[in-house]
């Protein structure tokens, strides 16, 4: 076993925090709903998301059985509200396909809509104990510290990280599914982006960025993401106008949560063209 192993091993079984996907009691449908909404989404603001989500459509089939509206609606103001269409979908196909059972097997996972390698792995790993290489931002950040001697991992992964998080996988499988869940929650909680707590790190003594003297990150410069005035913006007013009514929206209600017209115009079409939104009449629109 790695020198890593055993200190993130205790440190997670002290500290792990108590979220519902991980209780003994949720299911592999819990660990898929969770997976798809933190993408990109902090933990604070999914928990009641999913929590709701779960009260309403307990099983895959629950989900199945409602319009694609419905999940957008419920997803709210999580952001990406393309992951409500993708969990949308993956839920019929699990319907279809698996007799309304999330799969176990990476393959039969990645198979479905909207889940990518990650995702798969992820609930491979977490909801059956399989063992898989799961890369999320966390993850790659820890194993860029402790064993590349890096403050941050490339913009995209590369073969050589997954290399290495191959090669520092525990051998046992139900021991490589609470390592890969470990390191991820190191990652969100003390080996941080911006303010890592080195002095709580259970692997402090054996990170190789510690010992180069914590160099700063000099690759490509990282972005960080606009808000104001953008298109997301734009969408996320637009679809929220939808989302709170029951009914097809008249375009004039749309016209008065964001005046400048040309990109209104662009963004409409775009959440059309994306399924999110459903062009009822020549004036009128409606979710899905």
């Amino acid at each position: 076993m790695s020198d890593l192993h055993a200190p993130i091993l205790r440190w997670y079984d002290e500290h792990q925090r108590d979220l519902p996907w991980r209780r003994p009691e949720a299911g592999a449908w819990s660990v898929l709903v969770s997976e798809l909404m933190l993408q990109q989404t902090p933990v604070a603001r999914v928990l009641p998301v999913h929590e709701a989500w779960l009260q309403r459509w307990p099983r895959p089939a629950d989900l199945a059985a409602e319009p694609a509206g419905e999940a957008v609606r419920a997803w709210g103001r999580l952001g990406y509200p393309r992951r409500a269409l993708r969990l949308h979908a993956a839920a019929r196909a699990v319907v279809e396909r698996h007799g309304g059972e999330v799969p176990a097997s990476y393959d039969a996972l990645i198979a479905l809509p909207g889940v990518g390698d990650y995702t798969a792995a992820a609930v491979a790993s977490f909801a059956f104990g399989r063992r898989h290489v799961v890369l999320d931002t966390n993850v790659r950040r820890v194993l860029a510290r402790t064993l590349g001697g890096v403050e941050l991992p490339p913009a995209s992964i590369t073969r050589a990280e997954r290399d290495v998080a191959t090669a520092v996988l525990p051998d046992d499988e139900a021991t490589a599914a609470t390592w890969a869940v470990a390191v991820m929650e190191l990652g969100a909680l003390v080996c941080t982006a911006a303010r890592p707590r080195c002095g709580d790190c259970p692997v402090a003594g054996q990170c190789s960025w510690r010992a180069l003297g914590s160099p700063t990150y000099d690759g490509p410069p990282r972005r960080g993401q606009a808000w104001a005035g953008t298109d997301r913006q734009c969408r996320g007013r637009l679809l929220g106008v939808l989302r709170d009514s029951d009914a097809p929206v008249h375009r004039s209600r749309l016209d008065a949560v964001w005046p400048e017209e040309g990109q209104r115009l662009r963004c409409l079409t775009s959440l059309v063209a994306d399924g999110l939104v459903v062009q009822r009449t020549e004036d009128t629109y409606d979710l899905p």
